[in-house]
């Protein structure tokens, strides 16, 4: 009865541990693998066949119509698209008419599908693209303005489609500091007498209220970039947004606050998607004004940014022996052309001016 209460049914004896066979010769583990394992592929799209300009396409599903063209070559007009972007479909110079469409459709957003019939330079398309251009350049500076980045580009789509911005007339006399930014949603400005045969402009006073980078709104074509960059698409601060409606409609941060005083965390980003200039480096913007920006005489040299163990790429753009600019590319898979206020910013010690000559300490 002891031993049964002690080893009971549900208690069985243990069995002792056998001791390892003789002959067994232990040795040490496998080396790792050199290679870092693989994922499974992913299943590749279907695709869709198409018909651009009266030649047959064949993309990946969900390709858009913007995709389509330039996988055969074709250079479409882009303002507000940028690859690293959700597009938000309002600057309008890439529309494209599809056969059946009852309006011209946005290529860079207009998803493919199977049959369709795409015409990108019909004369409907010819003359949109027109009159958009010549409404941007009668009303803004588009001097630097660009498809990607302020170069200047957007001229040639100017002498492509025959642009004319001034035959809306002599542009209106400049705002006066934030004069834009205080008026009122929905409410009507009628013209002076003066001002009444003239084209109205964003034209104004540069914004300058940091150190890091200006806000030259008479450059701004409201192509939404600074928006998304500030938005869901990279920082998720929300510091600046859309104010006003119509002609009135302007970038602004809450209240139109100084950016010190605003959400605004500095990270940049709002300048790398500005296709105008409207969004520039003090540093950019101050050697402009004084006539020393030079890109011919300017290096980029990628390299890693320093500041912490994320590992951002960065291009450092030097001119004169001294750091002028810092952007991130937009194919590198840690920043898609993003930054932090560190990556993008935190240059200047390395330009500020240096005593090579340490003094000796004698003891």
């Amino acid at each position: 009865m002891h031993g049964a209460h002690q080893h009971g049914a549900g208690h069985p004896r243990p069995s002792p541990v056998e001791p390892p066979s003789p002959g067994i010769v232990y040795t040490t583990p496998p080396a790792r693998a050199s290679r870092v394992p693989e994922p499974p592929p992913a299943p590749l799209p279907p695709r869709v066949t198409l018909q651009v300009d009266g030649v047959e396409v064949s993309v990946p599903a969900g390709s858009t119509i913007l995709d389509a063209c330039r996988a055969q070559g074709l250079d479409i007009p882009t303002l507000c698209y940028l690859e690293n972007l959700t597009p938000v479909n309002v600057c309008r110079v890439c529309v494209v008419e599809v056969k059946g469409s009852r309006v011209l459709a946005p290529a860079c957003s207009r998803k493919v599908e199977e049959g369709m019939e795409v015409q990108t330079e019909s004369e409907r398309v010819r003359l949109s693209r027109k009159v958009v251009l010549e409404l941007l350049g009668s009303s803004v500076d588009l001097s630097l303005a660009g498809p990607r980045e302020p170069n200047g580009d957007a001229a040639r789509y100017r002498e492509r489609y025959g642009a004319d911005p001034a035959r809306f007339g002599t542009s209106a006399a400049p705002a006066a500091a934030d004069e834009r930014d205080a008026r009122e949603p929905g409410h009507h400005h009628a013209p002076q007498s003066e001002q009444a045969a003239r084209a109205a402009t964003v034209e104004q006073p540069v914004k300058v209220d940091n150190n890091l980078y200006v806000r030259d709104y008479a450059k701004c074509i409201l192509c939404y970039k600074c928006v998304e960059a500030c938005g869901e698409d990279a920082q998720n601060t929300f510091a600046i947004a859309v104010a006003g409606r119509g002609f009135d409609a302007r970038i602004s941060t809450e209240w139109n606050a100084p950016l010190p005083d605003s959400a605004c965390v500095y990270c940049g980003n709002c300048i790398g998607v500005c296709p105008t200039g409207a969004l520039m480096f003090k540093s950019e913007h101050d050697m402009r004004a004084a006539g020393t920006w030079d890109e011919s005489a300017q290096t980029v040299t990628q390299t890693i940014c320093p500041y912490c163990g994320v590992g951002c790429a960065v291009d450092l753009h030097v001119q004169d022996n001294q750091i002028v600019k810092v952007t991130s590319p937009m194919d590198s898979t840690v920043t898609d052309g993003h930054l932090c206020i560190k990556g993008r910013f935190g240059f200047e010690f390395t330009n500020a001016p240096r005593n090579l000559e340490l003094p000796v300490k004698r003891i």
